[in-house]
């Protein structure tokens, strides 16, 4: 598979997400605002791939645009949470004052550097489930996506499940279907299949179900943003899911890029959660499926408590385990 997120011909190329598995689409993108949308609408998502994304739109601004730093403040706050976005923007921002080039020199170092790190942090995320996890092959459980898709082209927790998938230690994944957008079900399911990984896609709700089952050894995800005491923000339903591990006692992994640890932040209460447009849940496929006049509640993103409650085994990064 091509990267996720790339650069040619003046614009930047991405995987359009809200296609798949239907269609296999590239856009490219010419304008901040283009960038912003697909941001915005989830064309292109996941925390480092949007670091990637905060780096490229300032390259593209830095090529097209007159107020460098007005458009680079657009895209860093076109999502909330992750904070790999403002990074990768302030990032590239380093390097305005040496031209256009450099700006585009430093985006560009920066995928290569992303594939490189989740390469690293899902290698040692895989010996550290070996360590936790007696049984082979290893039944895994996946929630959302944290594959090639939600990185430059490798992929965090699900990077985890290549390296031991090449050695021959994946029995099968459990792949949450990920409520309301479903990433789980079009995009994991999508990456597994690429990969011929054998899986079976599952209803959020059936997770603990399959614990009590005796169905999965270790549940893995990504996280977009992890504060500096090691609490984590990831797709709405990780917290559930975390005490459901807990409560079964299988090992519950996260993995991801040092660029998602956020030291400004004491604690996950600090780390903004954002709230998505109600129709993802008054709707399917366009057609209401609510009474007219349904209030929602629908964030994107939980945070697991921190200690003493200890719902997560370990948060691993290129460098191993994070110590906060």
């Amino acid at each position: 598979m091509r990267r996720t997120i790339d650069w040619a011909d003046g614009a930047i190329v991405i995987i359009d997400q809200t296609a798949l598995p239907g269609e296999y689409r590239l856009l490219h993108l010419r304008t901040v605002g283009e960038l912003i949308d697909a941001v915005k609408r989830l064309a292109v998502r996941g925390a480092p791939a949007l670091g990637a994304a905060g780096a490229l739109g300032v390259a593209l601004a830095a090529h097209t645009s007159e107020d460098v730093r007005a458009e680079a403040a657009l895209i860093a706050t076109a999502r909330p949470t992750a904070v790999n976005l403002a990074w990768g923007v302030e990032r590239a921002l380093r390097k305005l004052g040496q031209g256009p080039a450099a700006v585009l020199a430093e985006a560009l170092a920066l995928l290569t550097e992303d594939e490189e790190l989740n390469k690293t942090a899902s290698k040692h995320a895989a010996e550290i489930v070996l360590e936790e996890c007696p049984r082979r092959p290893l039944r895994l459980l996946s929630h959302c996506n944290a594959g090639r898709l939600a990185t430059v082209g490798w992929g965090s927790a699900l990077g985890v499940v290549w390296h031991l998938h090449e050695r021959g230690l994946v029995e099968e994944v459990l792949v949450d279907e990920t409520r309301p957008l479903l990433q789980g079900a079009r995009l994991t399911a999508w990456e597994l299949a690429q990969a011929k990984v054998p899986y079976r896609v599952q209803p959020d709700g059936a997770a603990a179900a399959a614990m009590a089952r005796g169905l999965v050894d270790c549940v893995l995800v990504g996280v977009d943003r992890i504060a500096a005491n090691g609490d984590v923000a990831n797709k709405i339903g990780t917290y559930g899911l975390a005490i459901a591990a807990k409560h079964h006692g299988v090992p519950f992994v996260v993995v991801a890029p040092s660029s998602t640890v956020d030291t400004t932040l004491a604690d996950g209460a600090g780390i903004a959660i954002e709230e998505r447009d109600a129709r993802e849940l008054t709707h399917y496929a366009g057609t209401p499926i609510t009474p007219s006049e349904t209030q929602v509640f629908n964030p994107a993103f939980d945070v697991p408590p921190p200690p003493p409650h200890e719902l997560v085994t370990a948060v691993v990064t290129e460098h191993g385990r994070f110590e906060p």
